[in-house]
């Protein structure tokens, strides 16, 4: 007698949301698939960290076949997304390594993670003079900018040049850009104040850039009016209701609320501001006909499956939730709600293997912290609001939790201690960039032909 086929699960995604629904179906009678473009899991609330060279690259990641070593069930694919065939129930996908001969995956359920990535609002062109800190590959570039600005300075007689260069902007007031803008004060005032010999770091100018009139706007006022005074006193310069209306790789151009446009000299911006979904959700809503909003979120049902196609489900970043009216609901785009969407599409996934029907999603908002600097932050906990060196313990406490790997909070909490005691930064490398891929493509071809294999 030929037993049953296991139930076929495909994950889309190793962020937070694909994440918790692979790991919460480890135990499930199912046989499950993780594809992703990178082989591991990126703790994205601490890339900054690794753009200022707090932690290293290692610190903040976790290897995916890792974490599923001892789940027989588990099957992680190392590709990206090539084309969905929602009726055949089928997943094309394209290896990031090898030959990149594309195959195609069958399931019986599909989850969607695709997760977000910064917008520049229909400036591309700016993505290279401004880059942003939410992928590993863009924080150690942006790492190496930061210290070779310091490095340009040095060597630059130039006044004005040098103040150019010394001179770091920062564009978005939500957590990533105030806590990207503290930390690059802290490491201009503190870390390296006697490392030069003719600048003095600490003459650095951050400038936090921000379209709306309060930073951290997600925040209490009274909390974005406290992490305001925090990072002024760091030495950070917060200047609300400005918005980008330029950036070259010699500064930024700024324009006030009546109009007014400033020119900004600045050799290194960083672009922490609004966010796109995923084109995955694009590719589905053209699929599916669902709707598109303006940052390219697919609108799901309550239970995060797509109308029409109760076996595929999208989650995270990607995704506004349809309320019992019917009205697309838009959640923050926080890992705590990407997580707790990975959790409930495991646990809708178990309960149709048991023929139980499932709840609406419900998304439970236990707060939000924000780190500014060194011992300073703000916590939102809804019933107490901290600021100050309690709500940086509490951001310590609950950044560690959900860290993934037991080495790497370990290894991310020694780092911490030793930069709290001593103010330094123990990654402060300028690493060359890799080669882009197509490059080294074209060299092994031309060796081979050279070689004359």
């Amino acid at each position: 007698m030929v037993s049953p086929r296991p139930h076929r699960v495909i994950v889309v995604g190793g962020g937070f949301g694909g994440l918790q629904a692979a790991t919460h179906l480890t135990s499930a009678p199912v046989e499950l698939t993780l594809v992703d473009r990178r082989n591991f899991h990126l703790f994205q609330p601490l890339t900054y960290q690794v753009a200022t060279g707090a932690l290293s690259p290692g610190e903040v990641c976790y290897p995916l076949r890792a974490i599923f070593r001892r789940h027989q069930n588990v099957r992680v694919v190392l590709g990206e997304v090539a084309g969905f065939d929602l009726d055949r129930r089928r997943l094309d996908v394209r290896p990031v390594v090898g030959e990149g001969v594309t195959r195609s995956l069958e399931y019986d359920t599909l989850i969607v993670a695709g997760g977000s990535h910064y917008s520049y609002f229909g400036h591309d062109e700016w993505r290279d003079a401004a880059p942003e800190v939410k992928s590993l590959e863009s924080a150690v570039a942006v790492r190496a900018r930061l210290l070779a600005a310091f490095e340009a300075a040095e060597l630059d007689d130039d006044e004005a040049r040098r103040r150019a260069w010394l001179t770091f902007v920062v564009v978005g007031a939500g957590p990533t850009g105030v806590e990207m803008a503290g930390q690059i004060a802290e490491l201009a005032r503190d870390t390296l104040r006697r490392d030069f010999r003719s600048i003095d770091p600490r003459h650095a100018r951050v400038l936090l850039v921000e379209a709306a009139d309060r930073v951290l706007t997600a925040f209490p006022p009274s909390l974005s009016r406290r992490a305001a005074l925090q990072l002024e006193h760091l030495g950070v310069t917060p200047a609300l209701e400005r918005t980008v209306v330029g950036v070259d790789e010699q500064g930024v151009t700024v324009a006030a609320a009546g109009g007014e446009q400033e020119r900004i000299e600045a050799r290194t911006v960083i672009w922490a501001a609004g966010v796109t979904a995923s084109e995955l959700a694009r590719r589905l809503a053209e699929l599916t006909g669902a709707e598109l909003d303006r940052a390219g979120r697919i609108a799901v049902e309550p239970d995060l499956t797509l109308p029409g196609h109760p076996e595929v489900l999208a989650l995270g970043d990607m995704v506004r939730i349809r309320d019992a009216r019917g009205e697309p609901q838009v959640l923050p785009g926080v890992a705590p709600v990407a997580m707790q969407q990975g959790r409930y599409a495991a646990a809708l996934v178990r309960a149709r293997l048991r023929d139980r029907p499932g709840r609406p999603f419900r998304y439970r908002d236990k707060g939000n912290v924000a780190t500014i600097g060194r011992a300073r932050a703000v916590a939102d906990l809804h019933v107490l609001r901290l600021s100050g060196f309690p709500a940086w313990i509490t951001w310590l406490v609950v950044h560690l939790f959900y860290l993934v790997g037991f080495q790497n909070r370990l290894l991310v909490l020694i780092s911490w201690a030793f930069s709290f005691v001593t103010r330094g930064r123990g990654e402060r490398l300028i690493a060359p960039e890799p080669a882009p891929a197509e490059a080294r493509r074209e060299a092994r071809c031309a060796g081979r032909a050279r070689s004359g294999s």
